[in-house]
């Protein structure tokens, strides 16, 4: 194929262009912040899975802690009672069962006070624990809602690089003669359709060419079409080309 030395130098902004546009696109399609979102998403569905938990226990100790208070009550209620009974009964057996009850019921009554104190330690160990694991989500959504918002800005500055990039390109294409870009584009299809041939290396695949092949490029005219040995992207060759 034969090409101007001129439209042959389009095709290497055309493959830089092509190189934006596939690097932008994957940019705008998977950002880098993805990964920690999900991560973060994951993490926050475990933490939330353990202060379930723990609210659970909060919740049982709470309700022991009802029952207890409940319990005293109720002690306290029949204290009052037999206490009333005492003072105004003559009977001495009668009294001396009442007495008897009350010691018991005093006796409960410690018993019950001393379950409360130890359930009321319990329920305070319970609300540090709730409390920090709450602090440790919500760090986790704080984090999450910054990445996200770094997410959403990458995504949009890939965006716009993606659709200048795809702009330049179109105009840029329109220049290159149609059979020309028809090549590129089939070798692009597979690759970098283009490179320029700078200081002996292809800038396309990044290897140096032997002398074997920078001879046989010696030979060839300049509006001459050769692709690289390596790589098979069309070499354009430059001043810089070291021929």
């Amino acid at each position: 194929m034969k090409a101007r030395p001129a439209d042959q130098l389009l095709l290497i902004d055309l493959a830089r262009l092509d190189g934006t546009i596939r690097a932008t696109d994957e940019a705008r399609r998977n950002p880098t912040q993805s990964a920690r979102v999900s991560e973060l998403l994951g993490t926050r569905q475990a933490e939330s899975a353990v202060l379930t938990g723990l609210l659970g226990d909060r919740d049982d100790a709470r309700a022991e802690l009802d029952r207890l208070e409940s319990d005293v009550a109720v002690v306290d209620a029949r204290v009052a009672r037999d206490t009333e009974r005492l003072a105004s009964t003559s009977n001495v057996k009668e009294a001396q069962g009442l007495e008897h009850e009350l010691a018991s019921l005093a006796k409960r009554k410690s018993d019950l006070e001393d379950a409360e104190l130890t359930i009321m330690e319990r329920l305070e160990a319970a609300d540090a624990s709730v409390a920090a694991q709450e602090a440790a989500i919500a760090e986790i959504n704080a984090e999450g809602a910054r990445v996200s918002a770094e997410g959403k800005a990458a995504v949009a500055a890939a965006t716009a690089a993606w659709e200048s990039a795809s702009r330049d390109r179109g105009a840029l294409a329109a220049r290159v003669p149609a059979d020309l870009l028809a090549f590129y584009e089939r070798l692009a299809a597979r690759g970098v359709g283009a490179g320029a041939l700078r200081r002996r290396t292809c800038e396309a695949c990044h290897m140096v060419l032997s002398g074997t092949d920078l001879q046989a490029l010696r030979r060839v005219a300049d509006d001459d079409v050769v692709t690289c040995p390596e790589c098979g992207a069309i070499l354009v060759r430059t001043d810089e080309s070291g021929l």
